[in-house]
C-alpha cells in the first residue's frame, strides 16, 4: 500500500512537470522560514526535471565538467585522514551541483529570472523586520519543530551582539544573503522605475499601478539598512559595488561621481595619514571608518585576522596539493596549530585548495568562469534578447559577481539556504545562455534540424 501511494505521488508530480517551475518559486519562498521544506520541495522538482530532460541534461559540456569535478572531491574524501569528516563536507557541493545542472534545463526564460527575484525580495521582507527587531527591541525566540522542520532562533541583539542576524547563525551570513537580495531587487526596482516612466507617458490616465515599484522601494530600504547594521565590510563593499556597477551600466555619470565621493571620503576617514583622517571624521560618522580600519576591534588576536588564516590555508594546500587534506579539515588543523577554533578560513577558493586540492579548486573556478563569461557574451551579442530583458540578465550576472567577490572574503556554502539561492542564481544564468545561444545557433542555420530544435 505504502508503495502504491508513493507511486500515485511520483506519478502526479511527474505528469505536473509543465508547473515544476511554480513549485520551486513556493519553495523559495518558503526556504527562508523552513529550509527543510524548501529542501524537499526543490529536491523533488529537480528529480522530477531530471527524469523529463535527462537528455539534455547528459549533453552539456559544463555538466561533463561538474561531473568531472564531483570525481575528484570523491577521491580527494577518501584519501583524507578523516574520512568520515570529508565525505560529510561532500554534502555542501554535491546535492548542490544537482540542483543547478536540473534547474539549468528547468528555467529558460526571462521571465522566469523576474520571477524568481520577485520571489527572493517578496521572502527577504520578514528576515529583516525580525532582524531589525532582534537589533533595536530585543527580541529573541527559540522555537524549535521536529528539529529540522521548524527552528527559529533569534539572538537579541544579534549575534555577534550589536549586529543583525536575524533565523542566520551569524550576521556575516545574513550580509550575504542581504547582498544577493539587494542587488536583485535593485535591479527589478530600475526596471519597474523605466517601464513605469515610459508606459504612463505613452497612455493618459496612466494605465501601470505604482504599487510594485512602491514595495521594491520599501524593501530595497529596509534592506539597505539591514545590510548596514549587519555591520559586515564585506556586505557594504558589494552592496557599493552594486550600484556602481548599476550606475555605469544606466549611464548615470552624477550618481557615480556622487558614490564615489561618499566612499572615498569614508576609506580616506578610516585610512589616510592622521591630519587628513581627522579632517574627515568631523564628517563621516565612527560606525563606518573604526569598523573599516578595525578601531572598533583593536584588540583581535592575530589568528582571527584573515591574512594569517589564508597563509596557513595557502600553506596546507603546497603540502598536499593534488588532492588536499579533506573537506572540512581545516577548522581541527587551524585549532592545533592557533589554539583557537575556527570553521574556515575566510575564502572558498583557499580552502578548497587546502581541503580538496589545487586540480579540483582550478576546475571549479573554471567553471564558475565559464558561467560568468558565457553570460556577459549573451549580454552583449545576442540579437535576440528585448532591452527591456538585459537589465535582469546583467542583474543575475551582478549578483554572481557579488556572490564570488563575497567568497573570496569568508565561505558561504555552510548555510543551507544562502547556498541553494547561489546556485539556483548561476542555474538561472545557465538556463537563458544555453537557450538564447541555441537560438543564435539555428537562426545561423535555419535549415538545421535535429538534436538542436529539440533542446528547445
Amino acid at each position: 500500500m505504502l508503495g502504491a501511494s508513493l507511486n500515485k505521488v511520483f506519478d502526479y508530480f511527474k505528469s505536473r512537470w509543465r508547473s515544476s517551475w511554480n513549485y520551486s518559486l513556493w519553495a523559495l519562498l518558503i526556504f527562508p522560514l523552513s529550509p527543510l521544506v524548501g529542501a524537499v520541495t526543490i529536491g523533488f522538482v529537480s528529480l522530477i526535471t531530471w527524469l523529463k530532460q535527462s537528455r539534455k541534461i547528459s549533453r552539456r559540456p559544463l555538466n561533463w565538467g561538474f561531473a568531472l569535478l564531483s570525481v575528484l572531491l570523491i577521491v580527494s574524501a577518501g584519501l583524507a585522514d578523516d574520512k568520515t569528516a570529508a565525505f560529510l563536507g561532500l554534502f555542501n557541493l554535491l546535492p548542490f551541483f544537482l540542483l543547478f545542472v536540473a534547474h539549468s534545463a528547468l528555467i529558460q526564460t526571462f521571465t522566469q529570472l523576474r520571477q524568481m527575484a520577485w520571489v527572493l525580495v517578496i521572502g527577504s521582507m520578514p528576515l529583516v523586520i525580525v532582524g531589525l527587531g532582534q537589533l533595536f527591541w530585543g527580541w529573541s525566540l527559540n522555537l524549535e519543530i521536529l528539529w529540522v522542520v521548524l527552528n527559529w532562533i533569534i539572538v537579541p541583539r544579534g549575534n555577534p551582539p550589536g549586529r543583525i542576524a536575524s533565523l542566520f547563525l551569524h550576521a556575516n551570513t545574513f550580509a550575504a544573503y542581504l547582498a544577493v537580495i539587494f542587488i536583485l531587487g535593485l535591479g527589478l526596482w530600475l526596471e519597474n522605475y523605466q517601464q513605469l516612466r515610459f508606459k504612463n507617458k505613452q497612455s493618459f490616465p496612466p494605465r501601470l499601478s505604482h504599487l510594485p515599484l512602491l514595495f521594491l522601494t520599501v524593501a530595497m530600504i529596509t534592506n539597505f539598512i539591514a545590510l548596514i547594521f549587519t555591520n559586515s565590510r564585506n556586505g557594504w563593499a558589494i552592496a557599493i559595488f552594486a550600484c556602481l556597477a548599476y550606475a555605469l551600466y544606466q549611464g548615470w555619470r552624477i550618481l557615480v561621481g556622487g558614490v564615489g565621493a561618499i566612499v572615498s571620503s569614508v576609506l580616506l576617514a578610516a585610512f589616510a595619514p592622521s591630519p587628513v583622517a581627522q579632517f574627515f571624521r568631523q564628517y563621516v560618522p565612527a560606525f563606518f571608518w573604526a569598523r573599516l580600519n578595525d578601531d572598533m576591534y583593536p584588540d583581535r588576536p592575530v589568528a582571527l585576522m584573515r591574512k594569517t588564516q589564508w597563509q596557513f590555508a595557502w600553506s596546507l594546500a603546497q603540502e598536499h596539493p593534488w588532492f588536499g587534506w579533506g573537506l572540512r579539515s581545516f577548522s581541527g588543523l587551524y585549532q592545533a596549530k592557533m589554539q583557537i577554533p575556527l570553521g574556515h578560513p575566510h575564502n572558498l577558493f583557499l580552502m578548497l585548495s587546502a581541503e580538496t586540492g589545487f586540480p579540483s579548486t582550478l576546475l571549479f573556478f573554471g567553471l564558475l568562469t565559464w558561467i560568468l563569461i558565457t553570460g556577459v557574451q549573451l549580454l552583449r551579442k545576442s540579437k535576440y534578447i528585448n532591452k527591456e530583458d538585459r537589465l535582469i540578465l546583467f542583474s543575475y550576472l551582478l549578483a554572481f559577481v557579488g556572490w564570488i567577490l563575497f567568497n573570496t572574503v569568508d565561505v558561504t556554502i555552510f548555510d543551507f539556504r544562502l547556498n541553494a539561492f547561489s546556485w539556483l542564481i548561476l542555474a538561472a544564468i545557465c538556463g537563458v545562455v544555453y537557450r538564447y545561444n541555441l537560438h543564435d545557433r539555428l537562426a545561423s542555420h535555419p535549415n538545421k534540424s535535429g538534436n538542436d530544435k529539440q533542446q528547445l
